[in-house]
C-alpha cells in the first residue's frame, strides 16, 4: 500500500520536473532566438522550404494521398506568411490565426490517414485484394515530428509579441528631432517571445494563487527563476 502510494507520488513530482524542465529549456531558446533574430528567419525560411520538397517527394515515391499533401503544403505557404514581420506577430492577425487553424487539422487529418485500416468496398470479398503497406510507429513518429509538429514548433517558440518600450529605460527608446531642433524620445517595438510571455503569465498566475493561500512570495520573487 505504501509502496504503490510513494509510486503515485513519484510520478507527480517526475511530471512536475519534467515540465519545468521543458519550460526552462523553452524559456533559453526563445531568449536566444530573440538575440539573434535574422539567422532564425533564414532557418525557418530554408526548412519551410525544404518540408515543401519532402512532401513533394512523399507524394511522387511514396504515393501519399495527393489531397492531403497539397492542403499540407498550403499549410506550410501561410506559415511563411508568419515570418513577413518576423519576430513580431499578432495574436489577433489572421495569418496567425489560421496557422493555429491549420495545425490541428493537419495533425487530425494525418494522424486519420495513418490510422485508416479500412478495405476499400470494391475489394471488400476480393480474395486477391492486397492491402496497403501500414507504416510503423517509427514512420508515423517521424513523419509528425519533422512534416506536421516541426515547423509550428518552431514558430511558435520563435515568434515575438511585440510591446512598446517605455521611454524610461535607456536602450528602450529611439530619438527623433522635433520642430525646434531638439530630441524627442520615441517608443520603439520590443521582441519578447511568444514562450515568454506564456512562462511569465503563468508564473504571474502562481505567485497571485500563492497569495490567496497566505504565501507571501514578494521578497522571493527575484530568487526564482524558471
Amino acid at each position: 500500500m505504501i509502496l504503490q502510494a510513494l509510486s503515485y507520488v513519484g510520478t507527480v513530482l517526475g511530471f512536475l520536473f519534467l515540465t519545468l524542465s521543458i519550460a526552462a529549456g523553452l524559456y533559453y531558446i526563445s531568449e536566444l532566438v530573440e538575440e539573434h533574430s535574422e539567422p532564425t528567419k533564414r532557418f525557418l525560411k530554408r526548412t519551410i522550404y525544404a518540408i515543401i520538397c519532402l512532401y513533394v517527394l512523399l507524394l511522387v515515391l511514396d504515393s501519399f494521398p495527393f489531397k492531403l499533401s497539397i492542403f499540407s503544403i498550403a499549410s506550410y505557404v501561410v506559415y511563411l506568411r508568419n515570418l513577413k514581420h518576423f519576430p513580431f506577430i499578432s495574436l489577433s492577425s489572421p495569418t496567425f490565426l489560421a496557422s493555429c487553424v491549420l495545425v490541428g487539422l493537419n495533425h487530425y487529418l494525418w494522424f486519420r490517414h495513418f490510422n485508416d485500416t479500412e478495405v476499400p468496398p470494391q475489394f471488400r470479398y476480393d480474395p486477391n485484394y492486397i492491402p496497403r503497406r501500414r507504416a510503423s510507429f517509427t514512420e508515423v513518429a517521424s513523419f509528425f515530428g519533422v512534416c506536421v509538429w516541426f515547423v509550428p514548433f518552431a514558430l511558435f517558440v520563435s515568434l515575438s509579441a511585440g510591446e512598446n518600450v517605455l521611454p524610461t529605460t535607456t536602450a528602450g527608446f529611439s530619438k527623433k528631432n522635433d520642430e525646434f531642433g531638439g530630441e524627442t524620445p520615441q517608443l520603439r517595438k520590443k521582441a519578447t517571445g511568444l514562450v515568454r510571455v506564456v512562462i511569465d503569465s503563468a508564473r504571474e498566475y502562481f505567485y497571485i494563487a500563492a497569495r490567496v493561500f497566505g504565501y507571501d512570495n514578494h521578497s522571493q520573487r527575484g530568487r526564482l527563476v524558471v
